[in-house]
């Protein structure tokens, strides 16, 4: 080999290992963009897995708050179900209430005309005075017992028809009051 040709190969052989080492730092250039990549992509991964946590963590957060909402219905369901149920007593007394004062009222009515009764009947008595004398002494004690008999008994009607009503205003208040 001549030195002319070893010197050719050395040249050639000098930019092979210029095209190599070019090439080495190219290699070494994409290994490095690379290493970015998978770093980016790990980076990526990360965050992919941060916002799928923090989704399932929102989605949780909203399911609970759907199910506290459903639950808030159902209690304001069951409310508006109690209120229906207090308005329909309430009606119920008052029916009882109008219904008493219409018989305290017949009552009355009644008494009043027992007594208009009575007084004609006593009227009658001291008309047949003169006839029946000795009966009238009789017959004028046992009406004035029958009819304090009956005062006393429509008195204690009375009483009883009032207190009555007290009782049921009592519990018109107390349900008036818890409503």
């Amino acid at each position: 080999m001549t030195q002319e040709s070893l010197d050719d190969l050395r040249y050639e052989l000098e930019l092979k290992n210029a095209e190599i080492d070019e090439l080495t730092m190219e290699l070494q250039e994409r290994v490095e963009e690379i290493n970015k990549l998978k770093l980016y992509s790990t980076k990526l991964k990360y965050e992919k897995k941060n916002l799928e946590d923090r989704l399932d963590t929102k989605i949780d957060y909203d399911k609970a708050r759907i199910r506290e909402l459903d639950d808030l219905e159902e209690k304001i369901k069951e409310k508006e179900s109690i209120i229906e149920d207090k308005h329909d007593q309430v009606k119920y007394l008052r029916s009882l209430i109008d219904d008493y004062k219409e018989q305290l009222g017949r009552n009355t009515e009644n008494l009043e005309l027992q007594l208009k009764k009575l007084t004609k009947s006593y009227e009658n008595l001291l008309a047949q005075k003169d006839e029946i004398i000795k009966k009238q002494d009789e017959q004028i004690a046992n009406l004035t017992k029958a009819n304090e008999e009956i005062v006393k008994s429509n008195k204690t009607n009375i009483i009883s028809l009032k207190l009555q009503n007290e009782k049921y205003q009592e519990i018109i208040d107390k349900f008036t009051k818890t409503n």
